[in-house]
C-alpha cells in the first residue's frame, strides 16, 4: 500500500492525499476526511517527517479525577522533553477520542485511564498507545505499552523512612477508590510493607479518600483518635490537605506526628515544613515515552513493560 493506491482507492490525486498527510490547510474537510478513513481501511500509516510526527495526549475528563495532580506533572513533563524527539503534541479528554478518527498521528498517549478505555484500539489504530502510569496486564495486547512507576517500592520508602525514625503506629490515606487506578496496589503494598517491618497493619489505620478531597478531614481525625504518630498519604493533593487537617487538630509536624505524602510541585518544598515525599520520575517518565515512540517509527524493538523507581525526598516533615 503507497500514497498512489490510497490515492486510487478514495477517488482523488496523489498530490490530495500528500497534502492530506502533511497537514497542509488547503484541503476540504470531506475529502482530508475520506483519505483519513481509506488510510485506515487499508491499515496504512504514512512515514511521517520529524517536523510532522504528532502525538495526541489522552487525559481524564474530569478535573476532580483522583489522579489529576500525578497527571499535570506529566503533562509538564511531556510537553518538555517529547519535542526533544521530534513530536509536536494535541491534548484531548479521554471521552473525546472518536476525534482520533479524523485527525493524523502516530501515536498516543494515555495518563490515568485504564486499559480498559481503549477496548478496540488495534481494530481503529496502527499506530502505539502508551498508557502512562498504570501497571501492565500479563496479557498483552499488539501496538499497546506501558510505562510507569515502581508502586510498590514508593510505598516501601515511606514506611521504611517512618519506621527507621522510630515511628511505631502509621495511619495511610490512599488517595482514590481501589476499583480504578492504582490504588490498591497501594494498599497491597503498604500492608506488605508494614508487615515487613513489624508495625500494625490493621485494616481501621489504612483507608481510602474515595473520588474527592471531602473526606481527609474526617478520615485524619478517626486515626488520631486511635493513636497514631505518623501519616502517611499517597496520591492527589494529600500533602496540602493533611497539613491543613492536622492544623485543625491542634497537632505539630513532626513534633507530635510525622507526615509523608505525595510530591506535588511547587507546593511540598514550600509548605511549613517543608514536606518529605514520595515520588515517581516524571521527567525519566516522559524520555521513556519519547523513546518508545522514536524506536516504533524507526521499526527498533519496543518494551512492552517499562518501569522506573520511586524517590524519597527527605524534608521536615519526618
Amino acid at each position: 500500500m503507497n500514497i498512489q493506491k490510497i490515492a486510487q482507492l478514495a477517488g482523488v490525486s496523489p498530490a490530495t492525499v500528500s497534502r492530506v498527510f502533511n497537514h497542509q490547510t488547503n484541503v476540504s474537510e470531506e475529502i482530508r476526511l475520506k483519505v483519513l478513513e481509506t488510510a485506515r481501511k487499508h491499515n496504512y500509516l504514512p512515514y511521517l517527517s520529524p517536523r510532522q510526527k504528532n502525538i495526541v495526549i489522552l487525559t481524564p475528563y474530569n478535573s476532580v479525577y483522583p489522579v489529576q495532580s500525578c497527571v499535570d506533572m506529566l503533562l509538564m513533563a511531556l510537553t518538555q522533553h517529547l519535542p526533544e524527539y521530534g513530536f509536536r503534541m494535541e491534548i484531548l479528554p479521554v471521552n473525546s477520542q472518536e476525534r482520533l478518527d479524523s485527525i493524523q498521528f502516530c501515536g498516543a498517549v494515555a495518563i490515568g485511564c485504564e486499559i480498559t478505555d481503549f477496548p478496540d484500539w488495534n481494530e481503529r489504530f496502527q499506530a502505539p498507545l502508551i498508557i502512562l502510569d498504570r501497571n501492565a496486564p500479563a496479557k498483552k495486547q499488539d501496538n499497546v505499552f506501558f510505562v510507569h512507576s515502581d508502586e510498590a517500592l514508593g510505598m516501601e520508602l515511606a514506611i521504611a523512612h517512618l519506621a527507621e525514625r522510630g515511628r511505631k503506629k502509621i495511619g495511610c490515606i490512599i488517595h482514590g477508590t481501589p476499583d480504578r487506578g492504582n490504588a490498591l496496589i497501594r494498599y497491597n503494598a503498604i500492608v506488605k510493607s508494614l508487615k515487613k517491618h513489624q508495625l500494625p497493619d490493621a485494616q481501621h489505620l489504612i483507608c481510602y479518600s474515595g473520588d474527592g478531597t471531602e473526606k481527609y478531614i474526617e478520615l485524619i481525625g478517626k486515626l488520631l483518635n486511635k493513636g497514631v504518630d505518623a501519616l502517611f498519604c499517597p496520591g492527589g493533593n494529600a500533602g496540602i490537605l493533611a497539613v491543613y487537617a492536622l492544623s485543625l487538630f491542634g497537632k505539630k509536624i513532626p513534633d507530635d506526628i510525622a507526615l509523608i505524602a505525595s510530591e506535588l510541585s511547587n507546593f511540598s518544598q514550600f509548605g511549613v515544613p517543608p514536606q518529605t515525599s514520595i515520588t515517581p520520575d516524571y521527567h525519566g517518565l516522559a524520555k521513556e515515552v519519547g523513546e518508545l515512540f522514536d524506536n516504533w517509527l524507526n521499526k527498533k524493538k519496543v518494551k512492552y513493560d517499562t518501569v522506573l523507581p520511586y524517590n524519597l525526598i527527605e524534608r521536615e516533615t519526618v
